[in-house]
Parts: C-alpha cells; structure tokens; sequence
C-alpha cells in the first residue's frame, strides 16, 4: 500500500522559497514567534534549531532535579538530563500516562533530592504520541508541591481544545518543528513561558541554536495550517482505534495507534505492505518513546492528511487485520 509522508504545506515551502531567493524583508521570527505565543497563552517565546536544543534550553534553567516518565516519553529528556549531570527520578505510569498517584510516590520516595524546590516534571503532550496526558490535573499537582511542568508539545501545538500545548497548566512549553512534526517545516523548534529567567539562564545556548529567517518564516507560515492538520490526524487515530482491536488508550486522544501484539513479525510485514517514500509509519515495541510494551506503533503522524480519509484508513484497517 503506497502512502505519502507528511511534507510541510505548498503555502509553506513556496513562503520559504521566496526568502531564500532574497523576496520580502519581513522579520518571520517576531511573527513565528507572536503566534506560538497565542496558541501557548505564554508571553516569552524563542526559535531554536531543533527540539533537543529547546528541550536543552528548558533544562539548563531548572537547578534541581529533573522528573521523567518511565515510559511514553522522549529519551532525550534522559540523554540531556545526564549531560547537564542533573538529577534524574523515573516517575511509573500507567502505560505512559503520568497519574498524580504515582507523581506523589516518586515525590515521597525522593524528598531528599528533590527539597531545594526548583525540580521540574518533563513530559510530553500524548503519552507515546498515542494517549493525551491529563496536563491540567497533573500541573495542578505538581505546583503544589513546588514542581514545574515542561511539556513536550511537539504533537499538540495548536490543540484546538487548549488542553495540550497550553500556558496556563505547563510552566515552559517546548517542541520540535522538524519532520514529520505538527508544525511541519523539516528543521528547528521552540520554546514558550511566561518566566523570562528561562532564556537568561541559557543565553549561550540560546546563540548556538539560532535558526535563519527561512526556518522562521515556515515555522511562521505552517502554523496557519498545523491547527488542521492535527484535527484532521486525531480524528483519522480515533477512527482507527474504534475499528481494529487490542489497541493501546482506546479511549484517549492521539496521533498514533499502538497495538498490542506478542507476533514478532508483525512488525516486519507491516512495514513491507505500508510503504512510504523511503520512510516508515512502523515503530516496534517496547520503545522507550512510545511503550514499554509488547506490540506495534502506527505512526498516523507521519502520514500526509490527504492519505487520512476514510477510504484510505479503511484499506489501512484491512491490512493490519489481515496480519492478526
């Protein structure tokens, strides 16, 4: 089954052509910038080269430690973790999922490290980009007992339900634009708050990380067009997760499907019949990045919206139960 990969829009590439070839003068990273503001409810934002660089940026700001999920997350929390030679407390979930029960386990078992209060929780938005994590109730948690929260909003920008990607539960809000992001330029990322000691803290990083006005004006222009995009995707998840079995999080919102699957080729053949432009949709599991479970990840995210329609997640349905 031939599918397109998801490339950033037409408008998008034809906006950055225009400035590389010297067309328009306009500052893109105040606009870029301003609108990632609005959609985040934040007051400060910066552009960066990439998502690890705003996740490095958010880090260096905090001084104590650094709280991550078990599971469902990014190992770059992780790996930059370690090279800043931060504390590091694995948080349990539920598959994923950060429940304040298990925050507050974490929180008792280690109130040592974390009593000088300036610890942070880093998460991302959709548990292994499959299961929307409850930010509101878990930021409420965590800043009573003195924990900021960092999401990863990599796959939610623009949520158009303002329950991800939102400024009034998460303290710093990053993300990446690379592909194949809901903000969808091929390279760089960002980082939003309301606490401009963030970027003051990480200035020389800030320096090194700088992208050009081309990355700006498509980070500029694909916001435009990342608030359909990511309905149009969540809406094609739901419909697969209500019509194929032995899903992952059913219930909950996401950009891709997990299922759970104890066949170790299902992997193999499903990456052999979804073919993709030289990239894949097909991510075997347990992984880290999206669970620790026995199964496979259909990366629905990676899709362009126009293979996301009925007809064509139908013949997706098809396939993946011929192999069950």
């Amino acid at each position: 089954m031939d599918l397109k990969f998801k490339k950033p829009s037409k408008e998008t590439q034809i906006a950055m052509s225009k400035v590389a070839i010297g067309e328009g003068s306009e500052d893109y990273f105040k606009i870029a910038e301003d609108k990632l503001c609005d959609f985040t409810n934040h007051t400060n934002c910066k552009l960066v080269n990439s998502g690890n660089a705003a996740i490095l940026t958010a880090m260096n700001s905090i001084e104590g430690a650094i709280l991550i999920p078990d599971q469902g997350a990014w190992n770059g929390f992780k790996q930059i973790a370690n090279f800043l030679n931060k504390d590091i407390i694995t948080v349990k979930t539920n598959q994923g999922l950060v429940e304040n029960s298990y925050l507050e386990e974490a929180i008792l078992e280690n109130e040592s490290i974390l009593s000088n209060n300036h610890n942070a929780l880093f998460l991302t938005s959709f548990a292994g980009y499959t299961a929307e994590q409850n930010i509101k109730e878990i930021a409420n948690f965590a800043h009573e007992n003195d924990i900021l929260v960092v999401e990863d909003a990599s796959g939610a920008i623009t949520d158009s339900e303002t329950k991800l990607a939102n400024g009034k539960y998460s303290d710093i809000i990053i993300g990446s634009t690379g592909s194949p992001k809901i903000v969808n330029v091929g390279y760089g990322g960002f980082i939003t708050t309301n606490n401009e000691k963030v970027f003051n803290k990480s200035k020389l990083i800030l320096k090194t990380s700088k992208i050009n006005n081309i990355i700006a004006c498509g980070i500029a222009t694909e916001l435009d067009y990342a608030q359909n995009t990511l309905n149009v995707t969540l809406k094609a998840c739901k419909y697969l997760k209500n019509n194929l079995n032995d899903v992952f999080h059913s219930d909950k919102r996401g950009i891709n499907v997990i299922l759970s699957s104890q066949d170790k080729s299902l992997s193999y053949n499903l990456k052999n019949e979804f073919k993709l432009d030289n990239h894949g949709i097909i991510t075997k599991c347990p992984n880290y990045n999206r669970l620790k479970e026995k199964g496979v990840a259909i990366e629905i995210k990676n899709l362009d919206i126009s293979c996301l329609e009925t007809d064509k997640l139908d013949k997706i349905i098809e396939v993946i139960n011929s192999f069950l």
